[in-house]
C-alpha cells in the first residue's frame, strides 16, 4: 500500500467522469477549486445512453464553458407527439427553438460525442486532473478533517485526502454505501428494449419525439442525430428481431444500410436515496436518484445536482461560508428530484397505457384531456419545477419568482451581443427594474455583489417584463441563476437578509491537514 505526499491533498475528489462528474469538476474549476477526477474507464463508454436535454442544462454547459461546443453537436426537437396503437396523433405538444434558458427547449445529442467534448474541456484547465483506469474502493472512515479515498491502480493501492467528495458513481454507487444512504422506491419499474440505430433509410420522424401509447406494445422513437435514431420498446413475451420492431418508422423492404450500433435491456426504476450527503461526501446523479426516461430528465437531473453544489462548495472552500450552506444542496435537490421523477412515472403510466385492467380508461382520459384547450401550450414549458422555500429560496407567494429562474436573453453590452450570464458574471447579481435606491447599492455594497438596472443590459425587454411579471423592482441571483429573493413592487429593500446572508459570509476555521487527520485515523484503529 502507498500513500501519497502531502500533494495528494487535494480540495476535492471526484469519483465518476461521466457526464455529471466532469460537469461538477469544470465548475469547479471555473471557480478557482483543484479537484481530482478518478474514473474506471480509460476512455469515453463508446456506447450512446442519454439522448435528451433541455435549455436549463444547456444553460449549465454554458456556466461550464462548453455552451457553444454542446450547441455545434446537438440538433433542436421539436417536441413530444403522443401516438395510439395505430400510430395516429392524439396529441402533440411543441417546443420553442428558444426557451427561458437561451437554448432549445429540447435538444437531442449523442452522450459519447457530449463526453468528448467535456474531456477536451478537461484537458485545457489546469486546475482538473482525471486519472482513468483506476478503482475506488473506498471512502471514508469520515473525521472533522480531510476524506480518505482509497484508489487502485496498475501501481497498487493509494490515497487521496479531500475537503470533500463528490460520489457521480452511478446506480451502484459505492459512495452511496459508503455514507450509509440506501435507495427509496417511488414504485415504477419496467423491463425496456433500447435500440439505437445508424442509417440513411427514409425513416418516418417529424424532428421531435413519438410516443406509442399501446398497452400491448409501448414504444418511445426519436430521432438523434443526422443517421442516428433510437427506439424503447417495453418488454413483451419474445425477443423480437429489430427490423420487425422498427417497421411503422422504415420500411420492411429496405435492404440498404441499416446499423444497429446498439441492442441493450435495460430496468427503468424509480428511486431516489433516502440521504444525499454524509459529512463532506455528496451523491450527484444516479448515485442519488434514478429517473424513468419519458420525460428525458436523467442526465438533466444530474447536471442540475452539479450546478446547485458546485458554486455553494466552492463558497465553503474559498470564501469560508458557513459550513451549513452545503446543507440547502440535499434540502433543494432532493424534493425536486423527487417531483421531477414522479411527473416522469405519471407520464410514463399514461403514455404507455399501464399493464392493468384500468389501462383502456386511462388512455381514453388521456385522449380526452389532449383535446383540453391550453393543455398542449402549458405542457410545452419547463419540466423543471421550482426550488421549495428554504434558507436560500425566500418564497413570498405560490406563484412568485423566488426558487425560480432568471431567463437568459441575448443582451448588447460593450459593443457586443451576448448571452445574459456571459455579461453578469457567475456570482450574485441584483437585477433591478429601476436605478437601484441608494439603500439598495449599499445593502448590495454589503454583500459584495453588483446592482445591475435591467435598462442598462439593453435586450429584448425580457428582463422587464419578467420582473413586471412577478411584481418585483428587483431580483436577487444565486450563482446558479435561482431567484433568492425580491424587493417587491414599491418595496425599497430585501426584508429577510437575516436568514441567509450568515450562510454566505460567516467564516470558520480550517480543517485539520491531512496529516493530522491521518494520525487521527491511526489512533483511532489503534485503540
Amino acid at each position: 500500500m502507498t500513500v501519497e505526499p502531502n500533494s495528494a491533498h487535494v480540495p476535492v475528489v471526484i469519483i465518476g467522469a461521466g457526464p455529471v462528474g466532469v460537469t461538477a469538476a469544470l465548475l469547479l474549476a471555473r471557480r478557482g477549486v483543484r479537484s481530482v477526477v478518478l474514473e474506471r474507464h480509460r476512455d469515453v463508454y463508446p456506447l450512446p445512453r442519454a439522448v435528451a436535454t433541455d435549455d436549463e442544462v444547456c444553460r449549465i454547459l454554458q456556466a461550464a464553458g462548453v455552451g457553444e461546443e454542446f450547441a455545434a453537436i446537438s440538433r433542436p426537437a421539436k417536441g413530444l407527439r403522443l401516438l395510439d396503437a395505430r400510430h395516429r396523433v392524439m396529441a402533440e405538444f411543441r417546443r420553442s427553438v428558444h426557451g427561458h434558458h437561451g437554448y432549445p427547449q429540447t435538444s437531442m445529442f449523442d452522450q459519447p460525442e457530449l463526453e468528448r467534448v467535456l474531456r477536451d474541456a478537461l484537458g485545457r484547465s489546469p486546475e482538473c486532473e482525471l486519472r482513468g483506469g483506476v478503482e475506488v474502493t473506498a471512502v471514508g472512515p469520515y473525521t472533522s478533517g480531510p476524506v480518505r479515498v482509497t484508489y487502485r491502480d496498475d501501481n497498487g493501492e493509494h490515497h487521496l485526502w479531500a475537503e470533500a467528495v463528490l460520489g457521480c458513481d452511478g446506480a451502484n454507487s459505492l459512495t452511496r454505501e459508503a455514507i450509509g444512504a440506501m435507495w427509496e422506491n417511488l414504485r415504477f419499474e419496467e423491463r425496456w428494449t433500447v435500440v439505437d440505430v445508424r442509417t440513411n433509410a427514409d425513416v418516418r420522424c417529424w424532428e421531435g419525439v413519438d410516443q406509442v401509447c399501446d398497452p400491448d406494445r409501448p414504444a418511445t422513437f426519436m430521432r438523434v442525430g443526422e443517421d442516428r435514431y433510437r427506439w424503447e420498446f417495453r418488454l413483451g413475451e419474445r425477443d423480437e428481431p429489430v427490423r420487425e420492431l422498427v417497421a411503422p418508422w422504415v420500411s420492411p423492404s429496405y435492404d440498404g444500410d441499416f446499423e444497429v450500433v446498439r441492442k441493450t435491456q435495460y430496468t427503468f426504476r424509480a428511486r431516489v436515496a433516502d440521504r444525499w450527503h454524509g459529512g463532506r461526501v455528496f451523491l450527484l446523479g444516479d448515485a442519488a436518484h434514478l429517473t424513468p426516461p419519458f420525460i428525458g430528465q436523467g442526465l438533466c437531473s444530474g447536471l442540475r445536482d452539479a450546478y446547485n453544489l458546485t458554486w455553494k462548495l466552492a463558497r465553503v472552500l474559498q470564501q469560508g461560508a458557513e459550513e451549513g450552506l452545503l446543507d440547502t444542496y440535499e434540502r433543494e435537490r432532493k424534493p425536486h428530484a423527487r417531483r421531477v421523477i414522479r411527473l416522469a412515472v405519471a407520464m410514463g403510466w399514461a403514455m404507455t397505457g399501464g399493464q392493468d385492467g384500468a389501462a383502456a380508461l386511462r388512455r381514453n382520459l388521456l385522449a380526452a384531456a389532449c383535446r383540453i384547450p391550453g393543455l398542449a401550450e402549458a405542457a410545452g414549458r419547463d419540466l423543471s419545477p421550482a426550488l421549495t422555500a428554504g434558507p436560500l429560496v425566500r418564497r413570498r407567494a405560490r406563484r412568485g419568482l423566488a426558487g425560480t429562474h432568471c431567463p437568459q436573453p441575448w443582451v448588447n453590452a460593450d459593443g457586443r451581443r451576448s448571452r445574459l450570464d456571459e455579461v453578469i458574471g457567475d456570482s450574485f447579481i441584483i437585477l433591478t427594474a429601476t436605478d437601484p435606491s441608494p439603500s439598495l447599492t449599499a445593502l448590495a455594497h454589503g454583500l459584495g455583489v453588483r446592482a445591475v438596472p435591467v435598462t442598462g443590459l439593453r435586450d429584448d425587454g425580457t428582463l422587464a417584463a419578467w420582473l413586471h411579471a412577478g411584481r418585483a423592482d428587483a431580483a436577487l441571483l444565486r450563482p446558479d441563476r435561482v431567484v433568492l429573493d425580491i424587493v417587491p413592487a414599491g418595496g425599497r429593500d430585501f426584508t429577510d437578509t437575516a436568514t441567509w446572508a450568515p450562510l454566505l459570509h460567516t467564516t470558520r476555521g480550517p480543517h485539520p491537514s491531512p496529516r493530522t487527520a491521518e494520525k487521527s485515523l491511526l489512533r483511532s484503529a489503534t485503540r
